[in-house]
């Protein structure tokens, strides 16, 4: 498949909704992770990402403007020993459990589906990486309705298991602006990677619709070590 500009992916895409790139850095140094989230209502924009032990969590910015917080408020990031959890709600910890519990990442989604906000049924985007002894792999889930019926929950799981230098996977919630949103189809995209963490973290913060983008996760982990570097960004200081 074709490798695809990031940038060009976000910039040409006003409302992708949140979404998860995951790859390794230009240099095959680290294994690389980003994490946004988008908002076109005042609850869904009324947010930040704040540091959460190893992990990241949402919280709202203005407390007086909270409404309902049960698909919005969540840890979207967990560490479970040498793998980093990334999802686009509360099954991150449904992941962190179940493969706390000897399941696998797979397996652990099982008991999940897409979220119950008809008529959008936004798909749960999850993602995996693994760092240990100087190895890297990772993979990629999507739960979605099928075709915005809600009777059926399609599943797919997607594994890389000798990701290159430069390259990764982007998933994301919606293909673009519009009502009801239009869930993401296909595999993850394949996707460059490059610069380093505060180059790429600039990159992915600037080609992301100025209107409805909120907030930014970004992690590069050595992969040699296990050590790892986070920068956060949020429009609402």
């Amino acid at each position: 498949m074709e490798i695809k500009s990031l940038n060009t992916e976000l910039n040409t895409n006003a409302y992708p909704g949140r979404g998860i790139v995951i790859g390794k850095s230009t240099d095959g140094k680290y294994a690389v992770t980003a994490y946004f989230i988008m908002g076109r209502s005042v609850n869904s924009r009324n947010r930040v990402f704040v540091e959460d032990g190893e992990g990241i969590r949402t919280q709202a910015f203005d407390e007086s403007k909270l409404e309902d917080p049960s698909l919005i408020i969540y840890a979207p990031v967990r560490v479970l020993g040498n793998d980093t959890i990334v999802t686009n709600g509360d099954q991150t910890d449904t992941i962190y459990d179940n493969m706390k519990a000897g399941q696998t990442f797979e397996e652990s989604l099982r008991c999940r589906e897409f979220e119950p906000d008809a008529p959008n049924y936004t798909p749960r985007i999850s993602g995996i990486m693994n760092v240990k002894d100087g190895k890297y792999k990772y993979s990629m889930s999507i739960l979605k309705s099928n075709n915005g019926d809600p009777d059926e929950c399609l599943r797919f799981t997607f594994d890389y298991d000798n990701p290159k230098a430069g390259q990764g996977h982007f998933i994301h919630t919606y293909m673009g602006d519009g009502n009801p949103l239009p869930s993401y189809e296909g595999e993850p995209t394949p996707v460059d990677i490059t610069g380093n963490i505060d180059e790429f973290t600039n990159a992915v913060w600037t080609n992301l619709n100025e209107d409805n983008k909120v907030s930014l996760f970004v992690r590069f982990i050595d992969i040699a070590t296990g050590k790892y570097e986070t920068r956060i960004l949020n429009k609402n200081q």
